[in-house]
């Protein structure tokens, strides 16, 4: 569509993106990850206009998969395989492939699509680099409105690839169904996951490059994990994460893996757990941008932005209490009842 982003409607973007446009698409997305006080409102108008189209229909959910593991586990060719094998089972994937962005000039390498070449040129699919722009765990901020946004644009798989350090697995954790992580066997360290507390927050791991040589050895990584899992899983539990071997570049295991999450789907949707999993990610995503929001809104206050790097310097050098400083930039904000 030719016309200016600035004479578009709500309708215009919801319609499009409803119809299947892909530019229209796009823009929106566009949209979503502006920083200007304008888009953002028209962005948060766009996303309840497409959720109250929604709401009283009875849709069957869309998969909300998350990917992690270290640079080199291979996750881009496992993307692009398990991509492969969902559309031609008649599925329509998209990909939310985070970026991490360069802390010295800003930019990103957006290379998504050159590293998952076959699932990039299927009509059925939809890959969308996001740069992190510094953002904690390395998590765009507007990945998970993105994510409604491709929902609402009828992919019904929508797979979050994380760049696999620090923080970013937790956080993508708390927006997807699935958390899918990937390990490799024989790097020296095959508890490396435990050690990370991988598996609190792993729907299940899978070895990967289970091939030639590696074979033996991602079965003996496979059966280390399970055991360590027997070990640490509750009872109750209603959900014990497996432990598979794959070969993404043969397109061994892969098949059995989404049947994994199929019947993680079945047991959560069974149990209830499923819609409260989504209710607490969608309570705690409204308290992150309430925060975020909060505190863009106390320091635009010209007395907390005179003194706050002041302070700071006290609480640094441990001349001031952190909770005494807290009281200061309050008072100074004049938010009336925020005491404890």
């Amino acid at each position: 569509m030719a016309a200016d982003r600035r004479t578009l409607t709500i309708e215009d973007y919801a319609r499009g993106v409803r119809g299947g446009d892909r530019a229209m698409l796009a823009r929106a997305i566009t949209l979503v990850e502006s920083v200007k006080p304008e888009h953002q409102r028209q962005a948060q108008a766009l996303l309840q206009h497409l959720l109250s189209e929604d709401a009283g229909k009875t849709q069957t959910p869309v998969f909300r998969i998350g990917i992690t593991g270290v640079p080199g586990v291979g996750k881009s060719t496992t993307i692009d395989q398990l991509g492969i094998n969902l559309v031609e089972a008649g599925h329509k994937v998209a990909v939310l492939a985070v970026d991490p962005t360069s802390t010295r000039s800003g930019g990103s390498i957006l290379g998504d699509k050159t590293r998952m070449t076959r699932l990039a040129q299927s009509r059925d699919a939809f890959i969308r680099p996001s740069p992190t722009s510094g953002t904690l765990g390395g998590v765009d901020k507007k990945t998970r409105e993105t994510m409604l946004l491709v929902e609402a644009a009828g992919f019904d798989v929508v797979i979050v690839e994380t760049v696999g350090v620090g923080q970013s697995e937790v956080t993508v954790s708390g927006m997807v169904d699935f958390f899918l992580v990937l390990l490799l066997a024989g790097g020296g360290d095959d508890l490396q996951g435990i050690k990370k507390g991988i598996i609190e927050i792993a729907d299940m791991i899978a070895i990967n490059k289970a091939d030639g040589d590696n074979i033996a050895r991602a079965k003996r990584a496979q059966s280390i994990y399970q055991g360590a899992l027997q070990i640490v899983t509750q009872p109750a539990q209603e959900w014990v994460p497996p432990v598979l071997t794959v070969s993404a570049q043969d397109n061994r295991g892969l098949h059995e893996l989404w049947d994994k999450i199929l019947d993680h789907r079945r047991i959560m949707l069974e149990t209830g757990g499923f819609w409260a999993r989504r209710g607490d990610q969608a309570v705690a995503w409204m308290q992150d941008m309430l925060h975020a929001r909060m505190w863009a809104a106390l320091m635009r206050r010209p007395a907390v932005a005179q003194r706050l790097a002041e302070i700071e310097g006290e609480v640094r050098s441990g001349k001031r209490a952190a909770g005494h400083a807290v009281e200061e930039l309050v008072t100074l904000s004049g938010i009336e009842g925020a005491s404890p």
